[in-house]
């Protein structure tokens, strides 16, 4: 454990809903049971001001074809807010290391310092091929970590001339790109793979990963800190997880049921048939939580992978499959048991994102807060 938490929330740009939504690799064409919500900036205005009112730092903004555009839609939602940071995510074999290094300069200065960078290397060939990017797996991360080399470079004022780099995937001449009077702003990014994982090691900030139970958690975090480390350098991680906040333990679980209780088997068979045709280590890591499950339980509870940790929105949806679900005790003390195995950040979420944000906000982030846990805003 290091540090405080910061817990930070999710921008539903690809629309939201009462019901299990998805996201990801186009995992979220299954319905939307409960009535959709679509991403206009009205509603995702009153998302990240619901967020802003509560101790979160930031909201992480999705990335790919099926969400709005994450750069795009920040900078709107920036004028609907004062202090509130925003994660925007996108994939860094799309748009070159100098422009985004531009782009985060100008967002830095127009928020006033409310940028943080999440890298998404893309495990899903089939969606890279629609921007024309035909790269395998590995090659994918060797070009993020020429990217952020690139990143860092063009924004390093404590370098005299401008930047040059000459790698396998990038060809950068004499390029500078003013930050000031801000620096770079943190780059978080995941990915399960033992080329994601030097990557992070070598260039992250932030470690970012979907959840699994605590312990097993805590090996791998203590894995790479230590690689880390070996390195020069000192690595955070951050955990994505869904939450069911309740006064009661009870009522949590039946908000669960009732979650599990929208969705069909048609939709669950083919959530995983697209699953199974993603080369994300982690994306497979989730569907493994569920895999000997050929039929759908008759309680959410018969979900769990560990006491409070449910399983069940990785069923129908791609990315983070995991939501923390109790009482307000329970889940901020759950929070502390992952923040005790190594996690500083906590991106959350919930169905749907504004109700969500107050039931947690107001329960479980509260608990952390007068615990003295969290990180100041």
């Amino acid at each position: 454990m290091s540090g405080r938490i910061n817990l930070h929330w999710y921008l539903p740009t690809n629309g939201d809903s009462r019901g299990l939504t998805g996201s990801g690799n186009d995992s979220h064409i299954i319905g939307f049971a409960g009535g959709f919500r679509p991403p206009t900036l009205s509603y995702l205005g009153e998302v990240a001001r619901a967020a802003e009112a509560q101790p979160f730092h930031a909201v992480l903004t999705p990335t790919g074809t099926w969400c709005e555009d994450a750069w795009i839609a920040t900078a709107a939602l920036s004028r609907e807010t004062t202090r509130l940071k925003f994660l925007v995510a996108f994939r860094p074999g799309l748009i070159s290391p100098t422009l985004v290094a531009h782009q985060a300069a100008t967002f830095q200065r127009i928020t006033d310092g409310r940028l943080l960078l999440n890298v998404v290397t893309g495990g899903d060939r089939f969606e890279q091929a629609r921007f024309g990017d035909h790269l395998d797996h590995d090659a994918r991360y060797e070009r993020t970590a020429e990217f952020i080399q690139v990143l860092r470079g063009v924004t390093d004022e404590s370098q005299q001339e401008p930047f040059s780099f000459k790698g396998k995937h990038y060809d950068i001449r004499e390029a500078r790109i003013n930050a000031a009077p801000f620096i770079l702003p943190a780059i978080f990014f995941g990915g399960a793979s033992s080329a994601a994982t030097e990557v992070a090691t070598s260039h992250a900030d932030v470690y970012l990963v979907w959840g699994r139970q605590p312990d097993l958690e805590a090996d791998n975090i203590a894995k790479l800190k230590a690689q880390a480390a070996a390195k020069g350098r000192d690595l955070k991680f951050g955990v994505r997880l869904h939450v069911i906040s309740r006064d009661t333990e009870s009522e949590a679980w039946a908000v669960a049921d009732k979650l599990l209780s929208w969705i069909s088997p048609e939709q669950v068979a083919k959530a995983r048939g697209l699953a199974s045709k993603s080369e994300s280590v982690g994306q497979r890591n989730m569907s493994a939580l569920h895999a000997d499950r050929d039929a759908l339980p008759k309680s959410a509870r018969d979900l769990q992978i560990h006491p409070g940790v449910w399983s069940g929105y990785g069923l129908v949806r791609g990315g983070a499959g995991t939501a923390l679900v109790g009482s307000h005790e329970q889940v901020a003390d759950l929070i502390e048991a992952y923040h005790n195995a190594g996690f500083d950040h906590f991106i959350l979420s919930g169905q749907p994102h504004l109700e969500e944000a107050w039931h947690f906000g107001e329960g479980a982030a509260a608990l952390l807060k007068s615990r003295g846990r969290l990180a100041p805003v």
